[in-house]
């Protein structure tokens, strides 16, 4: 290939990039080189400039695919020294050009709300206006008028923090870097470390104000949230802000005195007024907001009391001691508080993208509804829909399909569709659609995996040429697997496809809030949401989606809850949802079933059901991945099997899921007869076997496991389930491997419940689907059951509470010069704790001779636009190898030149923290094994550990992620 490499470098930079790149290429010009090379020694040539980077660094290089066109693949150090396209500019002027010339200049005396030079009194009614507006536009229900007024007057009164005379004198000067899209702020970090941003002074002025002010407690808790919230947190190197005392001491130290505090004070009211005479102007009646200025009128600035310096900044989230009797109350104040930011935010953005003469035009002709309608986007998917009805017969399956789908889209409230596996519940939830006329479908899966199989069902299957998107953390495709979808066209299809991350980040961050308003507005198909109930603060983030979308008016919720398996207590203590909303499809599988359970001793290997070897068509499904690895590597050599888990990379992961979908679809393959795999298969995979064998779980997910057992009742004998269980699990002790595992999740009891239920109501029966789905509901009716159930439910929300109260999920503004192009795992990721790991391959064909490969299990990427083939790992779980961990902290940076800590010196008890702060970012893994040459740099192969995690491979198909040590252990001699 060929290349370019451009060199904007300067000072000391510019000679140490001449010297590595005139080792590589030949000068054309004075910062330009060329030259053919390969894509490793290209590789080669970015990690060395890396490794020598500075602030003074700049190279960008592109590949010369033809005469016509190049492309960029990457930039090393400053990128804002090219544009997007990795360009320079060839020359420069100093004289003015008419396009450069401001027609609108700041005057001394006028208030500024951004570096549009908006006047701050119409900006904030402007966003009140439509802040209001959009919170109508999302609940559509005139219950919730007073909280449409509430909006309105957090859009008012959000930036009076902005007549800070030291914001005023930053905005009139135009010395700023590019600003935020949603109204500016000082944008240098130091600033903050010794002043208050405008949002914080806009909170300290409210609490001056609140005693004069008309309202109910909770709505001026509701404003205090918003007006604090409505920008993100900036990250402080000194914690100076704790308290509101805080804003007072560093107002008065930086204005020059109490003085200059009060006058701020008195110009804050000022403004106020004049924004409520815009407001009366515009709007011909009066509002709350002329109502709050007849309160505040004559308000002076007085002493602050004690109390008022000591009162903390209003909590992100907020939940108190777990209590199912009070708890819905609270997950609706959050979700409340979730929706008025997002209005406030939204309706920002939207004013401050407008220059001043823009607004002013638009408020004094008094269209400003016009900005939101044309948001608004008319969608072919009707129509789209109505074209499925023509795709089946019309047979019996299919009218009680559609029977289910009327009595759904009847309801006045959420829906809730509790299907059996095979029943159609995709077919049926695209009739609801229909018949509720959607314009856009967001479908929302708990894992990535199911997010695949609806993506492809619903591309293939159904509506092939609709605009279908698939949203996730690692796929990013329009209509095809092949068709990556651009950033700016996130979100926009007819149908999305995403996971509830993407969603519930709508709520924790700062940049993506303005998602929640499409959602609320969209008709949202929640698949398989019970999973979300075990899962650390999901359970009550997915539940503050569901009572947001619930504030809409009757019978235009535009809500579809779709399980097998609906968890009536969650339904009814939770999500307060009646159960006559939950409709049930009957399955149609006529097949009949036996449950066998098989007790084992964890410490005898040679008992262990899912260490022994299998045929004919089965499934092996245990609870953790590590438990289908090993079996697989003990049999790989006398099974036909496939093996499938969480813990691979990313290529391996896409292209095992497809391999999983073809050989056991209902009209798959067979390429393969026996599946191994961790309770990822257990939910949304149109697959079926002849044989399972499980590892006993809650009611839900046994049954969903059960789902993939004749999943297309075509068997003639009884399909016999094996569910393994342990002395432990039997007794609800949190003992051994598989009980521990299932108290961490939170299912423990509801396994006992479980397992204690199909005992003295199936034991040795043969039974068919319906009759057991019955048997389901009815184990919830037990009050000895129930409460079993409802002790794992109040763990798993107790210990979200205790997250969500340790302000884990904070939005948090870090400035930094870091590349914004590369994918990074958030500081408070709601999944795990993970890191980016590298592994060195290990062959295990013979496992107890295993064979280390010089070879790492990916490599960076070429462009800086590919993805990373990388794969995470949870740093609870890496912390637990300490030998790796301490070999790692210690030879780091020998192994790895480019590290960052090689820059800097960091003290030995320090350095831990640093190296895995570092792994958010691929760039920076964190490496858990080492290929045989970097091990000869530190010293040799005799300093492998046992504990060392390798990315384990044969000759069939890859492992994945494994302790070396849990290989071992598979050795009867070891």
């Amino acid at each position: 290939m060929m290349v370019i490499f451009i060199s904007q470098c300067s000072k000391k930079a510019i000679k140490r990039t001449q010297r590595i790149l005139d080792a590589f290429a030949n000068r054309i010009g004075d910062r330009t080189w060329q030259t053919v090379i390969t894509e490793e020694g290209l590789l080669s040539v970015k990690k060395l400039l890396k490794k020598t980077v500075t602030k003074n660094s700049a190279i960008a290089c592109h590949w010369i695919r033809s005469r016509r066109f190049s492309e960029l693949l990457w930039i090393v150090g400053s990128r804002y020294q090219f544009n997007a396209q990795g360009l320079v500019p060839v020359n420069i002027t100093q004289q003015e050009l008419v396009m450069d010339i401001v027609t609108m200049k700041a005057k001394k005396e006028g208030y500024y709300a951004n570096t549009h030079l908006q006047h701050l009194a119409e900006h904030q009614f402007a966003v009140g206006y439509l802040a209001q507006q959009l919170f109508y536009s999302a609940v559509n229900n005139d219950d919730y008028k007073q909280l449409a007024q509430v909006a309105f007057l957090a859009g008012c009164l959000h930036d009076l923090g902005k007549v800070d005379p030291l914001f005023q004198q930053w905005v009139k000067k135009g010395k700023r870097k590019n600003s935020d899209d949603d109204g500016q702020h000082i944008d240098t970090q130091s600033h903050f470390e010794k002043h208050p941003r405008h949002n914080e002074i806009s909170l300290l002025l409210f609490y001056l104000f609140e005693d004069q002010i008309t309202l109910t407690q909770r709505q001026k808790e509701q404003l205090k949230h918003v007006i604090y919230w409505h920008h993100a947190k900036p990250f402080r190197k000194k914690n100076n802000f704790i308290v509101l005392g805080h804003i007072v001491d560093f107002l008065c130290k930086n204005l020059g005195g109490k003085q200059r505090v009060d006058d701020l004070v008195a110009q804050s009211l000022i403004l106020l007024n004049e924004t409520a005479d815009l407001a009366k102007t515009y709007l011909t009646d009066r509002t709350i907001l002329n109502d709050v200025c007849d309160g505040l009128a004559g308000q002076k600035m007085t002493e602050i009391p004690t109390y008022f310096k000591q009162l903390n900044f209003p909590y992100f989230k907020h939940y108190s001691a777990i209590d199912t009797s009070n708890i819905a109350e609270q997950i609706q104040a959050n979700a409340v508080n979730n929706l008025l930011r997002s209005c406030v935010i939204s309706a920002d953005r939207l004013i401050s993208q407008l220059s001043a003469s823009e607004l002013t035009s638009y408020i004094k002709q008094q269209r400003l509804a016009e900005i939101i309608d044309k948001l608004q986007e008319e969608s072919p998917l009707t129509s789209q829909l109505n074209d499925i009805v023509n795709k089946f017969a019309d047979s019996s399956r299919t009218q009680q399909q559609n029977q289910v789908a009327e009595t759904l889209a009847e309801r006045r409230d959420i829906a809730v569709l509790a299907g059996p596996a095979g029943c159609g519940k995709t077919r049926i939830a695209l009739e609801w659609a229909r018949l509720k006329q959607a314009q856009k479908i967001i479908w929302v899966c708990p894992r990535v995996q199911i997010c695949q199989s609806i993506f492809t069902e619903l591309t293939e299957n159904y509506l092939p040429d609709s605009h279908i998107e698939i949203l996730t953390g690692e796929f990013k495709f329009t209509h095809r697997w092949d068709n990556p979808t651009k950033s700016e066209d996130y979100f926009a299809a007819d149908i999305v496809v995403t996971t509830i991350d993407q969603i519930v980040s709508s709520i924790t961050t700062h940049t993506k809030i303005d998602a929640l308003l499409p959602f609320m507005s969209a008709h949202i198909i929640f698949d398989e949401y019970h999973e979300y109930i075990n899962m650390d603060i999901f359970n009550l983030l997915f539940a503050e989606l569901i009572t947001a979308k619930n504030m809409r008016a009757n019978w235009q919720k535009n809500s579809l809850l779709v399980s097998a398996t609906p968890h009536y207590l969650y339904l009814q203590d939770i999500l307060s949802i009646d159960l006559d909303d939950v409709v049930e499809m009957t399955s149609f599988n006529q097949s009949h079933y036996q449950i066998n359970f098989i007790e084992y001793d964890e410490t005898e290997l040679g008992t262990n059901p899912f260490f022994r070897s299998y045929s004919d068509h089965t499934f092996v499904i245990s609870n953790t991945a590590l438990m289908a690895q090993q079996g697989f590597i003990l049999h790989q050599q006398r099974e036909n099997s496939l093996l499938f888990h969480a813990k691979f990379k990313r290529s391996d992961k896409k292209y095992w899921f497809t391999q999983v979908c073809e050989t056991f679809g209902e009209h798959g393959t067979r390429q393969y007869q026996i599946l191994r795999s961790g309770p990822i298969v257990q939910a949304s995979f149109n697959i079926t076997c002849d044989q399972m064998v499980t590892e006993i779980s809650s009611a839900e997910n046994i049954l969903q496991r059960l789902g993939r057992l004749d999943r297309f009742g075509k068997n003639r004998s009884t399909n016999i389930l094996k569910i393994a269980i342990t002395e432990s699990v039997k007794r609800g002790k949190p003992k051994g491997r598989a009980g521990f595992f299932l108290d961490r999740l939170h299912s423990l009891q509801s396994a006992k419940a479980w397992y204690d239920f199909l005992q003295a109501n199936l034991k040795n029966k043969i039974f068919q689907l319906p009759e057991l789905y019955q048997l389901y509901r009815a184990f919830y009716a037990e009050d000895n059951y129930r409460q079993l159930v409802q002790h794992d439910l109040c763990q798993a929300l107790a210990a979200s509470i205790r997250k969500l109260n340790e302000k884990i999920l904070e939005p948090i503004k870090v400035y930094s010069k870091a590349d914004n192009h590369i994918i990074r795992i958030s500081k408070h990721a709601l999944r795990a704790d993970s890191r980016f790991v590298q592994l060195a391959l290990l062959d295990v064909e013979n496992y107890q001779q295993p064979i280390f490969i010089n070879q790492y299990a990916y490599s960076m990427p070429l462009k800086d636009s590919d993805t990373f083939d990388n794969l995470t790992e949870s740093l609870d779980y890496i912390k637990q190898q300490t030998n790796v961990i301490n070999f790692m902290i210690q030879n780091q940076h020998h192994i790895d030149d480019n590290h960052p800590i090689n820059k800097e010196k960091i003290p030995r008890p320090h350095r831990e923290n640093v190296i895995t702060n570092y792994a958010r970012n691929p760039e920076y893994p964190l490496y858990l094994s080492y290929i045989e040459d970097d091990l000869n740099r530190i010293g040799g192969s005799s300093l492998r550990s046992d504990e060392a995690i390798y990315y384990a491979v044969c000759s069939k198909q890859p492992i994945g992620l494994i302790s070396y040590q849990k290989i071992l252990s598979l050795n009867p001699k070891n």
